[in-house]
Order: structure tokens, then sequence, then C-alpha cells
């Protein structure tokens, strides 16, 4: 009986150094974030981004279909719960209500994890 290597898998690569920053639309509290897309699974809807907070911008009071990590690579996130500085993960169940964004003295970068697709609803949109 002979036996078959499966064939190597085709790597997704994405050097974020380089990568052209994209905006992140957020209609109902009129903001417009910035963001790398990383990954978009579309057998699970599963994402990864590269997303900035800037300085002094809170993304108020909302709920997610979904759970979501936030792994902070610079800067402080700021949370309903406290902050949490670079190397943190802080992962968000779905469902519960939540706020989260950067300190008044620094912008937030991190990567963003969803578990599966993603959705938000703000619980008193400005819109």
């Amino acid at each position: 009986m002979t036996s078959t290597a499966p064939e190597p898998v085709k790597l997704t690569v994405v050097d974020t150094t380089t990568a052209a920053w994209q905006d992140f639309p957020v209609p109902a509290i009129g903001a417009v974030l910035e963001h790398v897309p990383l990954l978009d699974d579309p057998d699970t809807g599963m994402q990864v981004i590269k997303m900035v907070y800037r300085a002094g911008f809170t993304n108020p009071w909302h709920t997610h279909p979904c759970g979501h990590g936030i792994y902070v690579l610079s800067g402080t996130l700021n949370t309903h719960q406290g902050t949490y500085g670079p190397g943190s993960f802080v992962w968000f169940p779905e469902g519960g209500s939540m706020e989260h964004g950067a300190t008044d003295d620094e912008d937030c970068t991190f990567l963003f994890i969803t578990n599966k697709p993603f959705d938000i609803h703000h619980l008193h949109p400005t819109n």
C-alpha cells in the first residue's frame, strides 16, 4: 500500500509594515477607523485584522453576535473593565455589552480576531 503525502498548504502572508491601511466605517457612531485585513475565513466567518484606535476614541456601548479578541500591539486599550497595555490579550464574549477604545493620550494598535462573522450593534447610536 502506497501512501501519498498531502499537497503543501498555500500560505496567506501579509506584511503589515507595508500594507496600506483601509477605512473601516462604523456608521452608527459616525466613525471611520483604520485597518489592515489579514484573514477572512469563508468557511467560518472568522476574521483577523490589524486595527488602530486613535487617541481619545472610544467605541461606545455595543454588542456583537460574535466573540472577539484584541491583542494589543502598542498603546493602551481602554475598556469598561480596565486598561491593558502591549502584549495583553483581551477576550470579549459574544452577546454582552461592552465599550473599548484608546486612552486620551496615545493611539492603540492591535490585532482584532473574531470567532465567526463580525457585526456590531450600538446600544445608543448617534446617527
